[in-house]
């Protein structure tokens, strides 16, 4: 089984309590959000960076670009139509930054310019573009959920982490987890419950 694939379908309900959202903490410059902000985002910022042509060596200060910007202009997302997400708010924002980057290495390798930069800069913009299927890919969606999953795993007792991962990722039979954790199935899928709720609170405006 692909690695991003258990994650795949968590989280999907997006109707849920925004009470917790993180882009109200970013907003208000928590601290703690900036910092799980980055532990969920950051994985995914340097695909796509990567994915655009910048080297393992560059990737890292584009990354930090990415962010600055977020923090920049994070006061000005909103989700103003239909289609509009987070995540492909936060893609534009790539784009943009490796676009830079390109551009100062044009600058720095050849002041005059030069049609092999301008057609790298053009292929870079085609790579990152920011239409709405590459921004759903599913394994973007995957590694996001992921990284959320773990920021929230120490807010719940082990018994019911176990019951939720064992049921909703590993696909062990509710019955089966509740004689080994001395659960009864309706507790075993109470905890998965809980614990996907939490999940979609944080996730709600993040998608």
């Amino acid at each position: 089984m692909p690695v991003g694939e258990p994650f795949a379908h968590i989280g999907r309900d997006t109707s849920g309590s925004t009470a917790s959202s993180l882009i109200r903490l970013l907003r208000g410059e928590s601290p703690a959000a900036w910092t799980r902000f980055a532990a969920i985002y950051t994985p995914l910022v340097y695909r796509w960076v990567r994915q655009a042509g910048v080297s393992t060596d560059d990737a890292a200060d584009v990354v930090q670009d990415v962010f600055q910007g977020v923090a920049r202009q994070i006061a000005q997302f909103r989700h103003e139509k239909p289609g509009d997400t987070f995540r492909g708010w936060l893609h534009a924002i790539t784009r943009h930054k490796v676009c830079d980057h390109f551009r100062r290495r044009r600058d720095q390798i050849d002041p005059v310019g030069g049609t092999d930069m301008q057609a790298r800069l053009a292929a870079v913009a085609a790579e990152v573009g920011d239409s709405s299927h590459e921004l759903c890919h599913a394994d973007d969606r995957a590694l996001v959920v992921r990284n959320t999953v773990e920021q929230i795993r120490g807010e719940f007792q082990p018994t019911t982490w176990t019951a939720f991962w064992r049921l909703a990722i590993e696909g062990h039979p509710a019955a089966e987890i509740g004689r080994d954790l001395g659960l009864t199935a309706k507790a075993v899928r109470q905890a998965k419950y809980r614990v996907l709720k939490r999940l979609r609170d944080e996730l709600s405006s993040l998608e």
